[in-house]
């Protein structure tokens, strides 16, 4: 998902239907507001939560979405799927096919999965340079030991994507329980990591990304609007700012 940024003349003609140089004039004669500053320069950068006013007239006023939800298992991380339901369905929310998913989880995981319509929030959170973490609680079939601390603290290769993954924290928890704490998200990475030792994960759950944590009151299927203090924590590993606002 793209981020929607781009500057404000070209906005303008594409939502006016006029020729880009006809906004130099609509600027000229101060006509147009942008959040709620008179609008000067052409290449003012604008994106989907820029409140854009012309002629007294609202051109947008689209507010960003930040949702928590707990994910079931058997409920597909999709907006659209012809056999499963999907996290979409169930939702309460007006906006909710405006949103998309920010980190997936498969069919038979469970846990913190988050959902917005901010495309650049979201690119925050998922890109590899951010470093976010991401914890997990795994249930495995068979015992653990205490190798495979050291082989999930070396990483491990993967020779058919040819790449090595980056180091992971495992901690025991119990003789069939471990909490996993991963800053990338591989193709099924904790299973095939798992699947080194011939020990297949029957139960995946995610606990947190970065400092969101899922919240405990959720049950599954259940979903929130992350607070200020969670959405304020992915912004501040970014340059941009964006205002938070309950549409849900």
């Amino acid at each position: 998902m793209q981020s929607k940024r781009g500057r404000l003349d070209r906005y303008l003609a594409v939502k006016l239907q006029i020729h880009r140089k006809a906004v130099r004039e609509l600027l000229l004669a101060q006509r147009v507001y942008v959040n709620g500053a008179l609008a000067k320069a052409l290449d003012l950068l604008v994106d989907e939560f820029s409140h854009i006013v012309f002629d007294g007239q609202v051109l947008q006023a689209n507010q960003p979405v930040y949702l928590m939800l707990h994910k079931p298992v058997g409920v597909v991380s999709a907006t659209k799927d012809k056999e499963h339901r999907t996290v979409i369905d169930l939702l309460d929310c007006d906006v909710r096919h405006e949103l998309h998913i920010a980190g997936r989880l498969d069919l038979n995981s469970s846990g913190l999965l988050l959902l917005t319509n901010d495309s650049r929030w979201s690119e925050t959170l998922m890109s590899p340079e951010q470093k976010v973490d991401k914890v997990y609680r795994v249930t495995l079939a068979n015992p653990l030991n205490e190798e495979y601390i050291a082989a999930f603290a070396q990483g491990m290769y993967f020779g058919f994507e040819d790449i090595t993954t980056q180091p992971a924290k495992l901690t025991i928890l119990d003789t069939h329980i471990a909490e996993v704490t991963l800053r990338e998200g591989k193709y099924h990475q904790i299973k095939r990591m798992f699947g080194r030792f011939r020990n297949p994960v029957v139960g995946l759950h995610r606990l947190s990304i970065g400092e969101i944590t899922l919240d405990q009151g959720l049950s599954p299927g259940e979903s929130r609007m992350l607070t200020a203090q969670e959405v304020a924590s992915i912004l501040r590993r970014s340059q941009f700012r964006s205002v938070l606002m309950d549409r849900c």
